[in-house]
């Protein structure tokens, strides 16, 4: 704790040392990589160098103390968690969880006759990814699709952090697709931090052409999207099914009607060649 005041003080009396952020992403459960960004042009030795990593104003994350690592300061969640590359000037922070998101700042200081000498510090904003499952759609429907009835679907997906922006369905037919967006489900696991996302979709179930339905989500512009197995519907409409009637009625018919004038041909035609035969029979 008088570790990191002494700190601030330090910093609060040295404005002239500006500390930019740095953003760094790094996998749920993997092992993420702060960088001091410390150039060292004037090739100082590790042994004339103090390092310190804090996370806000009072955890102290790591430190080296002139080529020695002490652990006598630091937070007891990061005991054993990290490792410093001093050739690369990064701190490897081991199995990052979600608890592990925040600002993290490196402070260099030098040697010198009095007090040690701030001569470098930076500073990385953590972001943790978790990768959400594939979005799966589900039916909500019971029983047999009819034209003019409502489609019933959901689309879900589990297990990712950050927490998403928007999931939103893509209706696709005839080379055209509409877009639309409905309210989203969002729940938190209470231990792993974990989200899990649905939206519901309920619309006229579309006939009369192929039509194909996705699930889009959102999860921002650096993390990108992640889409469903589409899902194809083909139902014929009232309109094509009253058209086959139409036409297999008028089929039938003439269809009737060509097999009574068949067997009409066929009757009088025998009709017509029986006296012959009788009379071939009497002159024998």
């Amino acid at each position: 704790m008088e570790v990191c005041i002494l700190f601030l003080y330090v910093m609060i009396l040295l404005p002239g040392i500006a500390a930019s952020v740095h953003q760094v992403k790094s996998f749920l459960n993997h092992t993420a990589y702060l960088s001091c960004y410390f150039p060292n042009s004037q090739k100082t030795d590790v042994k004339d160098l103090r390092v310190f990593w804090q996370k806000g104003a009072v955890e102290v994350v790591h430190e080296v103390n002139y080529g020695q690592e002490k652990h006598d300061n630091l937070s007891p969640k990061y005991v054993n968690r990290t490792k410093m590359d001093m050739d690369r000037w990064t701190l490897q922070l081991l199995n990052a969880g979600i608890v592990d998101e925040g600002q993290y700042k490196c402070i260099i200081q030098q040697r010198d006759k009095g007090s040690p000498k701030v001569i470098h510090t930076s500073e990385c904003l953590l972001h943790i990814i978790a990768n959400y499952s594939q979005p799966e759609i589900a039916w909500l429907h019971a029983g047999e699709l009819k034209p003019n009835e409502y489609l019933n679907l959901s689309c879900s997906s589990s297990g990712g952090y950050p927490e998403p922006k928007q999931m939103t369905w893509l209706i696709s037919h005839e080379n055209t697709t509409h877009t639309l967006t409905h309210h989203m489900d969002i729940s938190q696991d209470a231990v792993t931090k974990l989200y899990s996302v649905t939206t519901k979709l309920n619309i006229t179930v579309p006939t009369n052409t192929l039509t194909n339905i996705s699930c889009l989500l959102h999860l921002g512009e650096q993390l990108g999207s992640l889409v469903s197995v589409p899902l194809g519907i083909e139902i014929p409409g009232e309109q094509m099914e009253q058209e086959k009637i139409n036409f297999l009625g008028p089929l039938i018919v003439v269809i009737i009607l060509i097999v009574f004038l068949l067997g009409f041909v066929i009757l009088k035609k025998n009709r017509n060649t029986s006296p012959t035969n009788q009379s071939v029979s009497l002159a024998v």
